[in-house]
């Protein structure tokens, strides 16, 4: 059983350096794994990754969109940055390896592609789609609520994610002194990112499809 990551970055081309989301988001991957066997990001903004742990896939992909939304905005009186990710993660089998993941197959591969088809259509960033229809049908309206907050997350709202997904145990001072902010403008940052809410959503993910994997 693992994930399939598929994606793309909405309104790339309307920055003129590329390199400012690129490179950073390479960087990203490569914690997970190396290219292309892990990982592809082809035709400049277009994405797949494959993670062997379907466990971690929400995070991970939250953790995508936080980079993505702490990029700087184009238009620097602005605090949402101008490009955005719309992503779809696919749970199930592998059943052939490639040299590349773009090669690889499976009903994991499949169901990243038939749902990232739909987002569009749907207007909605993240969703997911397993053999668990129920499963599919829960974590897809908790997604689905959360983007009407985690779209509009700015610059510092998704810089404060950013830290605290990959700091799980750290204090709000601490977190303050990560940022070079006082706690108490942790606090608001907090509350306006809905922080609890996205770490709630990602404990129930993890906790129901640990349970199914079980199954």
């Amino acid at each position: 059983m693992i994930a399939i990551l598929k994606g793309d970055i909405i309104a790339s081309r309307k920055l003129s350096d590329q390199e400012k989301w690129l490179q950073p988001l390479k960087t990203l991957f490569s914690q997970w794994g190396s290219t292309p066997g892990d990982w592809e990001l082809v035709w400049g903004d277009f994405f797949q990754i494959e993670l062997k742990n379907p466990e971690e896939a929400l995070k991970n992909a939250l953790l995508i969109k936080a980079l993505i939304k702490k990029i700087e905005p184009k238009d620097a009186n602005k605090k949402i940055s101008t490009i955005d990710v719309r992503m779809a993660i696919g749970i199930g089998e592998k059943t052939y390896s490639g040299k590349r993941v773009s090669e690889s197959n499976g009903p994991a591969f499949i169901h990243a592609g038939e749902k990232f088809e739909t987002l569009k259509k749907q207007n909605i960033n993240l969703a997911i789609q397993s053999a668990w229809k129920d499963f599919d049908k829960e974590i897809n309206l908790y997604l689905k609520l959360a983007g009407t907050f985690m779209d509009k997350w700015s610059v510092s709202s998704a810089e404060l994610i950013e830290i605290v997904l990959n700091n799980p145990q750290a204090t709000q001072e601490e977190i303050g002194g990560l940022l070079g902010i006082k706690q108490n403008s942790v606090s608001g940052r907090w509350s306006r990112a809905k922080t609890d809410e996205i770490l709630e959503i990602e404990k129930v993910y993890r906790h129901k499809i640990k349970q199914l994997i079980a199954l």
